[in-house]
């Protein structure tokens, strides 16, 4: 019998504990160790920060259903990884030994990077967690009472972006359903080098697309943007030309402000020698697994991975839902086979395939693979992607509670679009 220890219990932890369980049987262990007792559907968080969804909707307590799989769950989180002892010690004292270790931690938020930003102790509000997300609906129940203008977007070194464009739409929207928009300029500001960049060097007609649909909405931006600082109620922002020279300083006054901040890794992952990038993400091969310490894999936000392009601001290539999803059974069929006594030669995808919601419409992005060049490149805006989000959002929590790695429709639905998880 094997242990295996999955360190998180968000998307990629999750899908993990599923997937390996219904790959390997009952008659390996597995136990995964969060920093809490809640799972949360992240990207229904900007609906949480306006309203649209209350927490207990999206979020649900991991070691109930954990346990139905035989999946033994921890609420203390790590605290330290002995990669040569292959130990992990955990908040409370504990210390698990493993035969194999994922790392799906997500990231370390970075909001000490720009003074004055973050909800906690700062002046911006954020979508990245759910805490967060009620936090940011509580600074947008106040700001209705007095609107003002409205700043929304990401930081430098920022590597999702799809959330921040979100967040920017479904305000617009809401904000015409209660007849306020007319009080509330707003001004989208990103380190992207080009409104639809995304972080992937645009996908199809991303950039078009995409501005028409801030023109049509009177969202300004500001693109190569590095914010200096925030102060109450003010945002000074640094305009850079494509060879990363300024050549405008912006000083934008706000009412309500999210800004997506630039991610690190974990600090326990971090800390571990030879295992992560400057960044603290975790360095894995195509295999998913870290060249060093070949029992160690990691999934999600917390894998390394260059940019698709340099840019004159820093930009992250993000990790979608479905790339992520690609990782775990990447890694799941791998331990696998090595449990099999074959070698580990399964490599995923890595397809980015992303579901924009824009409040009373919406914009899809696939891009196979992520990282150019590409088989496949477009982009489609239409209501119809609002509808498939909510969608989403329902059958993904239906697989976190009932156990189930790939249903059925899922599996079928993706294939008929060419959209595979392995290679």
């Amino acid at each position: 019998m094997s242990s295996i220890v999955v360190i998180g219990a968000g998307l990629a932890g999750m899908s993990a504990a599923y997937e390996l369980r219904e790959t390997l049987g009952k008659s390996h262990e597995i136990t995964v160790v969060g920093d809490g007792d809640r799972f949360s559907f992240t990207p229904s968080n900007p609906w949480v920060a306006v309203g649209w969804r209350k927490p207990d909707e999206i979020t649900l307590k991991a070691g109930d259903h954990l346990a139905k799989k035989g999946v033994d769950f921890r609420t203390d989180g790590v605290v330290k990884i002995d990669a040569d002892a292959h130990r992990v010690h955990t908040g409370s004292g504990a210390i698990l030994e493993y035969d194999y270790l994922l790392i799906c931690t997500g990231p370390k938020l970075a909001f000490d990077e720009v003074p004055g930003s973050g909800p906690n102790g700062g002046h911006t509000q954020s979508v990245c967690t759910t805490p967060h997300a009620l936090h940011a609906w509580d600074a947008y129940q106040a700001f209705l009472k007095a609107p003002g203008p409205i700043v929304v977007g990401a930081m430098a070194g920022a590597s999702c972006f799809g959330p921040a464009y979100e967040f920017a739409m479904i305000l617009d929207a809401d904000l015409r359903k209660r007849k306020l928009r007319d009080k509330v300029p707003m001004t989208f500001v990103t380190s992207e080098p080009y409104i639809g960049h995304m972080g992937l060097g645009g996908v199809g007609d991303s950039k078009g697309l995409m501005e028409s649909e801030m023109r049509q909405r009177h969202i300004k931006w500001v693109t190569n943007a590095k914010v200096r600082d925030v102060q109450v109620a003010e945002m000074h922002v640094v305009e850079h030309d494509d060879s990363g020279q300024p050549v405008k300083e912006h000083t934008l006054p706000f009412a309500y402000s999210m800004m997506l901040p630039a991610f690190r890794g974990v600090d326990a992952v971090a800390a571990v020698e030879g295992l992560c990038n400057p960044r603290g993400f975790v360095l894995v091969d195509s295999h998913q697994r870290n060249p060093k310490f070949p029992k160690i894999f990691a999934a999600g936000v917390c894998v390394a991975i260059p940019p698709v392009e340099a840019t004159p601001i820093p930009t992250g290539a993000p990790k979608t839902g479905f790339m992520i999803e690609s990782m775990v059974t990447t890694i799941v069929r791998n331990i696998a086979a090595e449990l099999e006594g074959k070698p580990a030669t399964f490599e995923g995808t890595w397809n980015a395939v992303c579901l924009a919601d824009m409040g009373d419409t919406g914009m899809a992005f696939v891009a196979l693979p992520q990282i150019p060049p590409r088989n496949v490149t477009w982009t489609r805006a239409g209501k119809w992607v609002h509808l498939a989000k909510i969608a989403f959002e329902k059958y993904f929590l239906y697989k976190m509670r009932h156990g189930t790695s790939e249903p059925i429709y899922e599996k079928y639905v993706l294939s008929a679009l060419g959209i595979e998880r392995l290679k």
